[in-house]
């Protein structure tokens, strides 16, 4: 038996990259997809993964807004019944050093990575509660514990989401529901692809396992901590990054 066999899913920025990778993995496990994301691109990824054989819907969805977030799910309930995971993979980076860095940029970056972690989890544990299961896993990055130059907004958005993390866990664990995170490193996606070349084997000489991450790779961890076996694993965050341990 497929390992979500039955279940239904939420996967915020599931349009591309990692949350392309996670939608793929899961549906070949048997998940049924709710597809998220502000881009009207997600319908075309998801329309690729219907015809391979995958269940799985796209809904434009800002994570930023309750409104938009409650009418999403309040859809699902209905067409589906269940909400059983939540991976909250949604994120951007407006990176730029300190000194440059306007207040928008910042308040962009906390607004998606770390706020919408609240307006998701608020619209979807009360279904989780009533139905006496979950699992929700969080984006967070090797980032929150190195730092990157240019990234004190986007490290420090994904360190929040593991204080978020190790707490929530506290208060729903008693309801059979876990909370964790991935922590990505250097990953295969759009915005690595347009780096220069030496950058990229620069990043890899670092890596010890020798090779850039997938979106298939992290789909498979995110995969481990979404499934019913995963049931004794809470307050993580696993360390996905070929071996590149943080400082």
């Amino acid at each position: 038996m497929k390992r979500l066999e039955g279940q239904v899913a939420i996967i915020t920025g599931g349009a591309r990259g990692i949350g392309e990778g996670v939608c793929e993995v899961f549906c070949r496990e048997g998940a049924t997809v709710a597809l998220w994301d502000i881009l009207d691109e997600g319908q075309a990824t998801a329309e690729r993964i219907k015809a391979s054989g995958g269940k799985i819907f796209f809904q434009k969805v800002n994570v930023c807004e309750q409104d938009s977030v409650e009418s999403a799910v309040a859809q699902i309930m209905a067409d589906h019944g269940r909400i059983d995971i939540l991976i909250n993979n949604a994120g951007i980076i407006r990176d730029r050093s300190f000194m440059k860095m306007s207040r928008q940029e910042w308040d962009q970056v906390m607004s998606v990575n770390v706020d919408s972690l609240y307006v998701t989890a608020k619209a979807v544990l009360p279904h989780m509660i009533e139905a006496r299961y979950g699992r929700i896993v969080s984006a967070s990055s090797i980032n929150a514990y190195n730092g990157a130059f240019g990234q004190t907004n986007y490290s420090a958005s994904k360190a929040a989401i593991v204080g978020f993390t190790h707490s929530l866990c506290r208060e729903v664990g008693k309801y059979g529901i876990t909370v964790n995170a991935v922590a990505p490193g250097f990953i295969k996606t759009e915005m690595t692809d347009s780096m220069p070349q030496e950058v990229i084997n620069a990043g890899i000489s670092m890596i010890p396992v020798g090779r850039i991450g997938t979106p298939e790779d992290m789909g498979q961890a995110y995969l481990f901590l979404a499934s019913k076996e995963a049931g004794f694993i809470s307050g993580l965050t696993l360390h996905a990054n070929g071996g590149s341990l943080p400082v």
